[in-house]
C-alpha cells in the first residue's frame, strides 16, 4: 500500500466528531442517479426524497432515516455514520429497505476545507469497485452529496448519484 498523500493526512488531522453537524435537521432531498452505472451512461432519473439526522452516541455518530420517492419502487433507507477517534476517520453504512439484511459495506475517511471525502472497495454487478462519497458542506443549508464508482483502480470515477439537500422549516 502506498503511503497516504497530504490530502489524507490533512484530511484525518482535521476530522471531528462535529464534521456532520451541518446535516442534523429535517431535509428536503433533490436526488439524481444514473439510469444505469460503468456502462457509459449519461441518462439521469431525478426523484424527490426527505431525510432527518440526529446524532447519536453522545455526538461520536449519527442516524440519517431517509425516504426515496423513486419512480415506481419508493422506499426507506438508513445512514449510519461513525466517528473514531483513536484514528480520526468516520464510517458510513447504508441500509437499503429494500434489501433490509445487506447492510453496505462502509466508506471510510474525513472532511478538510469543508468536502468530505470516504472509500470503499466492493463489488457491483459483479465487477469489483471503488466507491468515493463526496459531502459538501454549504454555508447557507444546501449541502450536496455525491457517490461515483470507479472500475480502474481509482484513475477515472463516474458520480452516478447526487443528493442535494434544503433544510426544511
Amino acid at each position: 500500500m502506498s503511503a497516504p498523500n497530504f490530502f489524507t493526512v490533512l484530511q484525518t488531522a482535521m476530522s471531528s466528531p462535529a464534521d456532520f453537524d451541518f446535516v442534523i435537521g429535517r431535509w428536503n432531498v433533490a436526488h439524481r442517479r444514473l439510469k444505469e452505472r460503468l456502462v457509459d451512461c449519461d441518462e439521469w432519473v431525478a426523484f424527490p426524497g426527505t431525510c432527518e439526522t440526529r446524532k447519536v452516541m453522545d455526538g461520536a455518530g449519527n442516524v440519517e432515516d431517509n425516504w426515496l420517492d423513486f419512480p415506481g419502487e419508493p422506499y426507506r433507507a438508513v445512514a449510519l455514520r461513525s466517528f473514531n477517534a483513536a484514528v480520526g476517520e468516520w464510517a458510513i453504512w447504508w441500509l437499503d429497505g429494500r434489501d433490509p439484511w445487506n447492510l453496505d459495506v462502509p466508506v471510510k475517511g474525513g472532511f478538510a476545507a469543508g468536502t468530505g471525502l470516504f472509500y470503499a472497495e466492493t463489488v457491483v454487478g459483479g465487477v469489483p469497485v471503488r466507491v468515493r462519497f463526496t459531502w459538501i458542506r454549504s454555508p447557507v443549508d444546501t449541502p450536496r452529496w455525491e457517490q461515483a464508482f470507479s472500475n480502474d483502480a481509482g484513475i477515472t470515477w463516474e458520480t452516478n448519484w447526487t443528493m442535494d439537500f434544503s433544510r426544511r422549516s
